[in-house]
């Protein structure tokens, strides 16, 4: 595509970049030029003309201002407490907004020319796609496989820091590869350049560094540019993505041969030429079905042996190898509980009804409700009350001893069940539309003469099981409930 065709349509107009600053979530830290994200929104009508030619000039001369290639770096815990500087902390970029809102201009852009060429098993970072979204994916197979009689191999793939070791000439070469024009390379190319980033720790400030490589964390366009890099890491089996977090499924026949340690030396060869390093501690491999009983040789990778485990936690659901919920739920429980202790704190500091209603939606509902598409109609009535009984405290703690039917009406809340109930419906309805990322997990729709002659027609044939655990898997849950 020739870059002087293209650039005349790409030029950022005011109404724009007015629109984005008006937007502007103003509780939000600012960067390091300390302007803060109020003064934006406020006095928008004022701003949005001079940034959008600062905008624009910047794209037309492919340079970034280096005040805005700045960034204040935030070490956040990724396990609590943290016990290992390199291991358990990541570091948060935090940039100066409008450095934010032109990346999201060239963003855009460069989504509208690659976005058809991108994996469809990439689910990170893109519109439409989710955590939820790749596990419902994972899961089907899965349960699919072991309902068919087979068994399941799996390598959770996990890189070392991977936005820290991103090679820039890496990227420079795959947009190239991509036909991404010349104009939006080479500011690309100064974004990347000749960034300058400090520690901050509370009010207290590191000196500043050149970062030799990586993409900063925090920033719009890290992790575009991050799954950029990653999206030609395809191998012969069934390969998930979220981002950099990457899942191998082998479905592997009764009787045949596993190559899965081959598919793995796969990934370490794209490793390699990516500078991208496997960490050998965090990636695991898990067995289901018939093959967990066998004996197998354990997988290798550059730096030794993949644990084998029996259960894993997969971008934050807990899965085990029987496809049972049990260790979620006492996971997801477990945390919510924990936060009912604020919870009480604020009731006896007097704080209203209604802001600790707003505090439980806002804080405790959350966790019990993660992607639960993936998981909920797979829940014993046991492990349904068990969730159920974290929503029955809280009412508690807000109104007393009331019945909890009363309390649901009272704060007019409904149950847990029906809401992740609802929320499977939804996302059902979503994927029925041939755009949708799963709508390639739904039957062939039934013939249109023959759902005419129904007294009860479905669109959808229901799924035909051997297993109740592939019948309540969500696929299938979804074809016999929601139709």
């Amino acid at each position: 595509m020739a870059s002087d065709g293209y650039i005349s349509k790409c030029s950022v107009l005011p109404e724009s970049v007015l629109a984005k600053l008006e937007r502007i979530r103003v509780h939000k830290a600012p960067g390091p030029d300390g302007l803060p994200n109020w003064v934006l929104k406020e006095f928008a009508p004022f701003l949005y003309e001079p940034l959008c030619a600062i905008f624009n000039a910047s794209v037309r001369e492919g340079s970034m201002p280096l005040r805005w290639k700045l960034a204040n770096v935030l070490p956040v815990p990724k396990s609590n407490p943290p016990t290992s500087i390199e291991c358990d902390l990541r570091p948060i970029s935090l940039t100066p907004t409008v450095s934010k809102i032109l990346e999201s201009f060239v963003g855009s852009w460069m989504l509208q020319l690659i976005d058809y060429q991108l994996d469809t098993y990439q689910f990170g970072a893109l519109k439409g796609r989710s955590t939820t979204h790749v596990l419902v994916d994972i899961l089907h197979q899965w349960s699919k496989a072991l309902d068919d009689g087979h068994s399941v191999r799996v390598a959770f793939i996990d890189y070392m820091k991977a936005f820290d070791h991103v090679d820039h000439n890496v990227i420079l070469q795959k947009l190239k590869a991509y036909d991404v024009p010349d104009f939006i390379v080479r500011w690309i190319t100064s974004f990347l350049c000749n960034r300058q980033h400090r520690v901050k720790v509370s009010e207290s400030f590191s000196g500043w560094a050149t970062p030799h490589g990586g993409m900063p964390q925090g920033s719009w366009l890290g992790p575009l540019i991050f799954i950029l890099l990653i999206d030609d890491l395809k191998t012969q089996l069934l390969t998930h993505k979220y981002v950099d977090d990457t899942t191998v499924s082998e479905i592997t026949v009764r009787g045949s041969v596993s190559e899965m340690q081959r598919t793995v030396d796969e990934v370490i060869q794209w490793s390699q030429a990516n500078r991208m390093n496997i960490n050998c501690k965090k990636t695991k491999e898990m067995v289901l079905g018939p093959l967990s009983k066998e004996t197998l040789t354990p997988l290798v990778i550059t730096s030794g042996t993949v644990e084998r485990v029996s259960v894993f936690k997969l971008l934050g659901v807990t899965i085990n190898s029987a496809l049972k919920w049990d260790n979620h739920v006492t996971t997801i429980v477990s945390k919510a509980v924990k936060r009912l202790w604020f919870l009480k704190k604020l009731k006896r500091a007097g704080v209203s009804v209604k802001d600790l209603v707003y505090y439980y939606q806002a804080v405790i509902r959350p966790v019990l409700e993660y992607a639960c598409p993936a998981w909920h109609s797979g829940l014993t009535k046991e492990q349904t009350k068990t969730i159920e009984d974290v929503q029955r405290r809280v009412f508690q703690v807000i109104l007393g001893n009331v019945s909890y039917d009363e309390a649901c009406r009272t704060l007019n809340v409904s149950s847990l069940s029906d809401r992740r109930d609802e929320q499977c419906k939804t996302l059902f309805k979503q994927m029925t539309n041939q755009s949708h990322i799963l709508h390639r997990l739904l039957p062939a729709k039934r013939d249109a003469q023959l759902i005419g002659r129904l007294r009860s027609a479905k669109l959808y044939p229901t799924s035909h099981a051997r297993t109740a655990r592939f019948l309540k898997s969500f696929i299938p849950y979804s074809l016999a409930n929601f139709q």
